[in-house]
């Protein structure tokens, strides 16, 4: 995979839009301009487990939630791009889980009201947000599904995840 820090331009047209908390009823969530670097995702991934043997290379964080939870592109499909690589969300009190089998369906996903720690934390139906909708279709309008049919797909294509993670905590 590569290591370049540049967010696809499907998610750096996502993350450029606005994220208000608006009491809790939008989105926690606080998208970077680019990719978080290597040593402070290596810090980071090693702080999360407890593990001191792990450099983070299978992660791009692209954001974080209030309390400090990430979210970042899981790079477990070898030889594919990296918009297509599942959506993943670590929180900072130990909840985790994947929201998305790739970037078109995380667009979807925020298209329905949903940001990465809503997904994995308070999966719930909400209403429609018009703006990110208007990225969702400019770059995956033939991707079009409720966020919670975007959870279920990264659910059911990723079971192991969670137990994956939680097997390299120390």
């Amino acid at each position: 995979m590569t290591t370049d820090r540049t967010l696809p331009p499907a998610l750096a047209a996502a993350n450029a839009l606005a994220y208000d908390y608006d009491g809790g009823r939008g989105f926690d969530f606080e998208p970077y301009p680019a990719f978080q670097s290597a040593e402070e995702t290596c810090a980071w991934v090693r702080a999360w487990t407890g593990n001191r043997e792990l450099d983070g290379n299978e992660y791009r964080i692209f954001g974080q939630d209030g309390t400090g939870g990430l979210a970042a592109l899981w790079l477990v499909r070898e030889g594919q791009s990296i918009e297509a690589q599942p959506v993943v969300f670590f929180g900072s009190e130990g909840s985790l889980g994947v929201v998305a089998r790739d970037v078109s369906d995380y667009l979807w996903l925020l298209a329905g009201g949903l940001g990465p720690m809503e997904a994995v934390e308070f999966p719930e139906a909400r209403a429609v947000d018009a703006a990110k909708a208007a990225i969702a279709k400019a770059h995956a309008a033939d991707r079009e599904k409720p966020a919670l049919e975007v959870i279920r797909l990264a659910k059911e294509e990723f079971p192991e995840f969670e137990q994956r993670i939680r097997a390299l905590c120390r």
